[in-house]
């Protein structure tokens, strides 16, 4: 038997098959050959400049991947679809599937679930479409993983506005969004709440962050917020305490473990694809058998972490969220993408730090994701909890 990847990475056991249908897999298809066309090409110079290329989002908004033609609506919006989507779009670069993921992920889910009936009805089709780019604004440049209590962007309400006063850090796509979905303590009751600010609105100020060694293409910036003045009408109705974010973060966790799953396999194929062209005394490396043993642990790791993105997201479908089994899939899948792109890495030898043979990409890339979306320390300590009924927060 040889294994190969098929257009949505390395399945041996089947996974996509299993569990999504031929529309939804042709569809993923489609896309993939789109990156590896279209977008894959242009990420080496892209990671070269630090900046994201003006064409990747001219190549999958036509897709219309949150809404796909042949796909039934059901399965379009699920956890399972959205993360093997992912998966696709990390398998090329993480900061691809980052930008996309910030629009049809966190941002719309915090409309769909956080804005009243109205605000989703009428935003939903804008957001789906990219004619209205909105961004997730909730972590702060002294509070990431103690946001929950930490948070210190406030709003006040005076008539029938709130002006909010703060500052936000690491939101990607931020400079270029139209609105940011802001969270911010209400100086009246203490509770969280969340607004849409326009980018342009008067007080707002984005400045990207520089000197990145991880996700170098995706623009990740710091808001200054300063006097602020945003109406009522831009408050989202359905947020009106930390338990309310909660519950949108709660439906996003499994993306984190798709995006560690995706980007293991993007390495692993750059790595077998070097391995078999390169040649050192006198034969392809790939034939070494120091070489496919560090190959098979990659495919252990990645097919591990796919799996267990897999059963997290059937789950999810199924209405059981469980906050353990996210933090579990979140620093394990974490944690074989660290070791899966070092060993990508080994195998190139001196090359593998050149970003024209790709797994320099994953590599990298593979730091942030190990620290973003709850370190691996904060979902130990979930789990933890979880297991021995203590809370060893402080």
């Amino acid at each position: 038997m040889t294994i190969a990847p098929t257009a949505l990475g390395y399945d041996p056991y089947g996974f996509a098959e299993t569990h999504l249908s031929s529309a939804a897999r042709a569809v993923l298809t489609t896309l993939a050959a789109a990156l590896d066309r279209d977008v894959t090409p242009l990420m080496r110079d892209a990671w070269e400049t630090a900046t994201m290329p003006e064409g990747v989002l001219g190549v999958l908004i036509p897709l219309d991947l949150m809404n796909p033609a042949g796909v039934d609506e059901r399965e379009a919006t699920s956890s399972m679809f959205s993360g093997f989507r992912t998966l696709v779009l990390a398998r090329a670069d993480v900061s691809v599937a980052t930008l996309y993921n910030a629009q049809s992920g966190l941002f719309r889910a915090t409309v769909a679930l956080g804005g009243s009936r109205e605000q989703s009805a009428r935003m939903d089709g804008a957001i789906r479409s990219f004619r209205l780019k909105g961004v997730f604004a909730l972590t702060e440049p002294d509070h990431g993983s103690d946001i929950a209590g930490g948070l210190a962007t406030t709003a006040r309400r005076d008539g029938d506005t709130w002006i909010i006063d703060g500052a936000k850090r690491w939101i990607g796509g931020a400079a270029s969004a139209d609105v940011l979905a802001v969270f911010a303590r209400d100086v009246a009751d203490d509770d969280v709440k969340a607004f849409l600010v326009p980018r342009t609105a008067a007080g707002v100020s984005i400045r990207n962050i520089d000197g990145k060694v991880s996700l170098r293409p995706m623009q990740n910036g710091v808001i200054d917020l300063g006097g602020v003045r945003v109406s009522e009408e831009d408050r989202l109705q359905g947020i009106d305490s930390w338990r309310d974010v909660t519950a949108i973060l709660r439906t996003m966790r499994s993306d984190v473990a798709w995006i560690a799953a995706g980007l293991q396999s993007g390495s692993l194929e750059a790595a077998v694809r070097y391995v078999t062209e390169r040649e050192q005394f006198g034969r392809p490396i790939g034939g070494f058998q120091l070489v496919q043993e560090k190959l098979a642990r990659m495919l252990g790791n990645t097919v591990a972490s796919l799996g267990m993105a897999v059963q997290l997201s059937a789950r999810q479908d199924a209405g059981a969220y469980d906050d353990v089994n996210s933090a579990l899939a979140k620093l394990q899948t974490a944690r074989l993408a660290r070791e899966t792109v070092a060993l990508g890495r080994e195998v190139l030898g001196g090359n593998g730090i050149l970003v024209e043979h790709d797994v320099a990409r994953f590599f990298a890339d593979a730091e942030a994701v190990y620290s973003y979306e709850g370190t691996h320390e904060i979902n130990s300590l979930i789990v933890g909890r979880g297991l021995t009924g203590l809370s060893a927060f402080v």
